[in-house]
């Protein structure tokens, strides 16, 4: 009877499939032979020269890889010196401030991190968008790229939290109460959340938890399975030249050193811009949380100040759950109803195409700005119709008199531009992200005292 015998490891696998003279000797030559496999396990060996073009992926993928691995060292450090129960978080805060070796540097080099990637996230979902590569097979990356999306916002909101200053805590008091709109289940999702009725100690701990565990796991599961996947479904798409046929055989080039060489220029360049961002402007810290003084206007964190600004004009059913849930809905659903394979890899699918972005941009731009003005100034639904519920008054007769425009301008495309599907569908998207914008500019410096409109070049100095 013959004994089992074990499985060879990694190590003697690749001994095995090279020859004699090609086995490194040394422990350098292991060790970068081990570096090797890495990058060959997060890359194919060989890469098409044209999807190197740093104009048509912008390397933003890279870029966010690398701003998860900065807030993951980061994190830990600020973590090591850290104490999530109130007041104590304030005051660890300012001994990292002041006490820790490099502890300012590093926790404003999370911070903007942390921001940045937010953008970085959101540019990499367009830039997806409008090469059409969340199509066929890669509608499941594109659904796994827009739950990291909503995953790094969550990390964001839960991280804003622990400094316990005055900013924080109100920006998270202001942005927690949108969860009791939720019909049947606001209230206890809430005191969920909160650990109680409002804002205090238990948030702050349920917060942290959150933010050092259940959320980067998450990611950071989900980003393994992204790279793999951009592997099995067969890499980057073309890029393609809307004049040009597609050459029957690109070239190729090998991944060490074509494509790695030019990766660590690139994480290289945006670490030095990065650190030195952070040289210079501080994370913002304010006066320890005062749950007895609130500031005016309190806003949300500005990446939630678009729909902060939704609150404004909508019912908050409407504003803080119908209009975000049909966004996140259109978007998962996206790589289901658009799916000509055609113009995959073309910006903006065809020269009609980027006409009519330019166009919805353009239109976006004046549109927003002039409804937010009206509904400011001018219109008054709750006024105009005092015996109706709120409800209608303020939120449904309101989403009509938008969404009836839409349908129309949706309409004209077709009879105007001869669009098809996915033109329609680049057009309107581009409309409604353009016009969401706009709002978020507009709350975060077009608002203030009691949240209404100012300009704020024409406030008078503070004496």
């Amino acid at each position: 009877m013959t004994e089992p015998t074990s499985r060879p490891s990694l190590f003697e696998r690749i001994r095995a499939r090279l020859a004699p003279n090609e086995m490194p000797s040394d422990d350098r030559g292991r060790m970068r032979m081990v570096v090797d496999s890495l990058i060959l396990h997060l890359h194919p060996t060989k890469v098409i020269v044209t999807s190197m073009n740093w104009t048509y992926s912008w390397g933003l993928g890279g870029l966010a890889a690398m701003l998860m691995a900065i807030l993951a060292l980061t994190g830990v450090v600020l973590q090591n010196n850290y104490t999530p129960a109130a007041p104590q978080a304030y005051l660890d805060i300012l001994e990292i401030n002041s006490n820790v070796w490099f502890g300012e540097l590093i926790r404003n080099l999370h911070h903007w991190s942390a921001n940045l990637l937010i953008v970085v996230a959101v540019l990499h979902l367009i830039r997806v968008f409008v090469t059409g590569a969340y199509r066929p097979p890669r509608e499941l990356n594109w659904l796994i790229g827009v739950a990291m999306l909503l995953l790094t916002l969550g990390a964001n909101f839960t991280g804003y939290l622990l400094p316990w200053d005055q900013l924080a805590f109100w920006a998270i008091t202001v942005g927690t109460s949108i969860l009791s709109y939720v019909p049947l289940v606001g209230g206890w999702l809430s005191q969920l959340i909160l650990g109680g009725p409002e804002v205090g100690a238990n948030t702050l701990l349920n917060f942290y938890a959150m933010h050092i565990s259940l959320i980067p796991l998450a990611i950071f599961g989900l980003m393994s399975y992204h790279f793999w996947r951009v592997r099995k479904d067969g890499g980057l798409t073309l890029p393609k030249s809307v004049d040009q046929v597609e050459e029957p055989k690109p070239e190729r080039v090998t991944t060490i050193p074509h494509l790695v060489r030019r990766e660590l220029i690139f994480a290289l360049g945006w670490f030095a811009v990065l650190l030195i961002f952070a040289m210079f402007v501080p994370a913002p810290l304010e006066g320890i949380a005062n749950p007895d003084v609130s500031p005016n206007p309190a806003k949300a964190p500005w990446y939630f100040m678009g729909l902060q600004e939704l609150l404004l004009h909508f019912h908050p059913l409407v504003g803080a759950i119908v209009l975000p849930g049909l966004a996140v809905l259109a978007i998962f659903l996206l790589p289901f109803f658009d799916i000509n394979l055609n113009s995959v890899g073309i910006y903006f699918r065809s020269r009609r195409g980027r006409s009519m972005t330019l166009l919805a941009m353009g239109l976006a731009l004046a549109a927003a700005p002039l409804w937010v003005v009206l509904d400011e100034f001018v219109l008054n639904w709750s006024a105009w119709l005092p015996t109706w519920d709120t409800l209608l008054s303020n939120g449904l007769i309101p989403l009509a008199v938008i969404f009836i425009p839409l349908i129309l301008l949706d309409e004209w495309t077709v009879k105007t531009f001869h669009a098809d599907t996915e033109e329609r569908v680049l057009f309107i998207a581009t409309f409604l992200f353009t016009a969401f914008v706009v709002l978020t500019i507009v709350g975060i410096f077009f608002r203030g005292p009691g949240m209404s409109l100012y300009w704020p070049w024409a406030m008078p100095a503070a004496h």
